[in-house]
C-alpha cells in the first residue's frame, strides 16, 4: 500500500517536462486572454480621453450617487451575511437537530438560482402587485425600485459566502475548547469572543471579502428590482451598463475601472488572508 501510494505521488509529480510546459502554457494564456487583458483594456479605454475627462466621469452627480450607492448597499448587506453566516455555521457544526441537511440546502440555494429570478421572486413579493404588494403600498411602504429592493437582493446572492467558509472550519475545530470554557464558567459571549472567535478569525475575513466583492459587483438581481432610477437606484454596474448603452464608452470605462480597482484591493486583501492562513496565524 505505501509502495502504491509512492508510486502515485511519483507519478504526480514527474510528468514528462513537455506535458507540465503544456498545462503550464495553456493555464496561462488562459488567464492572460480572459483575465489580465480585459482588466488592462478597462483601465485603458478609462484613461483613453486623458485624466481630466477621466476625473470628471467619476465625479459627476449621478456617478458619485451610484459609488455611493453601492458602498451604501454592501455596508448593510455584509454585516447582515456576518451575522446570519457566524450563527448558522455555529449552529450547523456544533449541534444536531432535525432539518440540518435542508439548512445546508436553503443556504446554498443563491449558488444554483439565478440572480435575475431571484430579482423577479422579490418583484412577485413585494411589487405593487406582488403577494403583499397592496398592503405596503397602504402602508407607504417602498421596496421594489427603492434601497430595500436593493439590498434585499444582495443580501439573497451574497447568503453563502460567509457561512460556506465557516462550516467546514467550525467542523474542523469540533466542540472540545469551548465546552472546556463552559465548564471553566465562561459566558456565552465569553465563550464566543475568547475562544470560537480566534479561531475563526482568518476564516471569517475571508468570507466576508469574498461577499463584499460579489455585493458591489452584482448586476442581475439588482437590475430587476432598481427601475434604473439614474441616481437613485443604479449602482455601478447599473451605471455603467447605462453609460455604456448611451454609447458614452469614456465614461463607462472610467466608472467601470472604479470597480475594478475595488475588485482589485479586495483580491490583495483576499491573498493577504490566504497567506496568514497558510502560516497558521
Amino acid at each position: 500500500m505505501e509502495s502504491e501510494s509512492r508510486r502515485m505521488k511519483h507519478m504526480a509529480t514527474h510528468e514528462p517536462l513537455a506535458w507540465r510546459m503544456g498545462l503550464s502554457l495553456i493555464a496561462i494564456s488562459a488567464i492572460l486572454l480572459l483575465i489580465v487583458l480585459p482588466v488592462i483594456a478597462v483601465f485603458t479605454e478609462a484613461f483613453s480621453q486623458g485624466l481630466a475627462v477621466f476625473l470628471e466621469s467619476i465625479s459627476e452627480a449621478d456617478a458619485a450617487a451610484a459609488i455611493m450607492l453601492t458602498v451604501v448597499v454592501a455596508a448593510i448587506a455584509v454585516p447582515f451575511n456576518v451575522v446570519f453566516g457566524v450563527a448558522a455555521s455555529w449552529a450547523i457544526a456544533k449541534f444536531q437537530f432535525r432539518g440540518k441537511r435542508l439548512l445546508l440546502t436553503l443556504i446554498d440555494l443563491p449558488f444554483s438560482v439565478s440572480p435575475v429570478i431571484s430579482g423577479v421572486a422579490f418583484v412577485l413579493l413585494f411589487g405593487v402587485h406582488g403577494l403583499i404588494g397592496d398592503w405596503l403600498v397602504r402602508h407607504d411602504i417602498e421596496i421594489i425600485f427603492a434601497l430595500p429592493g436593493l439590498v434585499l437582493t444582495t443580501i439573497f446572492v451574497t447568503f453563502p459566502f460567509v457561512a460556506r467558509e465557516l462550516i467546514p472550519l467550525m467542523q474542523e475545530q469540533g466542540r472540545e475548547e469551548e465546552e472546556a470554557a463552559i465548564m471553566l464558567g465562561a459566558t456565552p459571549w465569553q465563550m464566543f469572543s475568547q475562544v470560537t472567535l480566534p479561531n475563526i478569525r482568518l476564516g471569517l475575513l475571508y468570507g466576508v471579502l469574498l461577499c463584499n466583492a460579489r455585493a458591489m459587483g452584482e448586476f442581475g438581481a439588482v437590475s430587476v428590482v432598481s427601475g434604473h432610477i439614474r441616481g437613485e437606484t443604479t449602482t455601478i454596474p447599473l451605471y455603467v451598463e447605462m453609460l455604456y448603452n448611451e454609447y458614452n464608452f469614456a465614461a463607462a470605462f472610467a466608472v467601470a475601472s472604479v470597480l475594478t480597482l475595488l475588485a482589485l484591493i479586495t483580491l490583495a486583501a483576499k491573498q493577504w488572508v490566504e497567506r496568514r492562513k497558510l502560516h497558521g496565524h
